[in-house]
C-alpha cells in the first residue's frame, strides 16, 4: 500500500494514516511518496506508525539546479532527512527523479558517485507528454534507454523482476551500495505488466494513472 498525493504530509493526520494502514489485515506493507521537505521532522513518527518504505522525489543532487525545479533551497534538508531514515532501519528507500534535457541530462554521475556508499534505489523516469506541455515535452523528453545503454557499458547489470515489482527496470553493480532504475513509460508493452490500482482522495478506484474515469468505491 502507497500513501500519495499530491503531498500526503501536508496532511495533519497522515502519522494517524499509516498506523491504520499497517493495521489493516491483507496490508503487508506500507509505503509513502513525499517531496521530502518535512521528512526530517516527521521521519520518526512514521516509522513508529510502521512506515515500510520511502519514495522522495529529488531532481537534482546540485542545490542550484534543485532551487531552480522546485522553487525552494531545501535540499540539504531532504537529504539529512534521508539519511535519518537509513539510521532508523528504513531499508526501502527510492529516488524519483525525472529526466530532462535542459535541467538535469548531465547529473547521471552526481546519482551514480551519491548511491556508491548509499544503500538507496534512485529511479530515473521518462518525461511523460500530458495536457497542454507539448512543447515542454519536446524540449525536454530523454529517452531512458540512453542511461540504460550507459549503465550497461559500466558494469552495471539488470536485476531479473519480481512478480510485485512495480515498473522500473532495475540496475545493481557490484561495486555500489545503491541501485538505479529506470521507468521508461514510451518502452515496448510497459503497460503490459502493470500490476497498479489507485484510490483516490474521492474514494474512486482507478486503473491507471491516465485514466480520466474511476469506479465510485463508495457507493457499493
Amino acid at each position: 500500500m502507497r500513501i500519495t498525493g499530491g503531498e500526503p504530509c501536508l496532511r495533519s493526520d497522515v502519522t494517524d494514516i499509516i498506523k491504520q494502514c499497517k493495521t489493516t489485515l491483507g496490508i503487508e506493507k506500507v509505503a509513502i511518496t513525499t517531496n521530502g521537505f518535512n521528512l526530517f521532522n516527521k521521519i520518526d513518527e512514521f516509522y513508529s506508525a510502521g512506515l515500510d518504505a520511502l519514495n522522495i522525489s529529488i531532481d537534482s543532487l546540485n542545490p542550484s539546479m534543485f532551487k531552480l525545479i522546485t522553487g525552494h533551497d531545501k535540499l540539504t534538508h531532504i537529504l539529512k532527512g534521508i539519511d535519518w531514515a537509513i539510521e532508523l532501519g528504513i531499508k526501502d528507500i527510492k529516488i524519483n527523479a525525472v529526466l530532462a534535457k535542459q535541467f538535469n541530462k548531465n547529473q547521471l554521475n552526481d546519482f551514480l558517485d551519491w548511491v556508491k556508499h548509499k544503500k538507496v534505489t534512485v529511479r530515473f523516469i521518462e518525461l511523460m507528454e500530458t495536457g497542454n506541455g507539448t512543447t515542454f515535452f519536446e524540449q525536454n523528453h530523454l529517452s531512458g534507454q540512453s542511461v540504460k545503454t550507459q549503465l550497461l557499458a559500466q558494469g552495471w547489470l539488470q536485476v531479473v523482476r519480481g512478480k510485485l515489482n512495480g515498473p522500473a527496470e532495475e540496475f545493481c553493480h557490484p561495486d555500489f551500495a545503491g541501485r538505479i532504475g529506470l521507468i521508461m513509460p514510451y518502452s515496448k508493452d510497459f503497460c503490459k505488466s502493470c500490476n497498479r490500482l489507485r484510490v483516490s482522495s474521492l474514494g474512486k478506484l482507478h486503473l491507471c494513472l491516465f485514466a480520466e474515469q474511476g469506479i465510485n468505491l463508495r457507493a457499493h
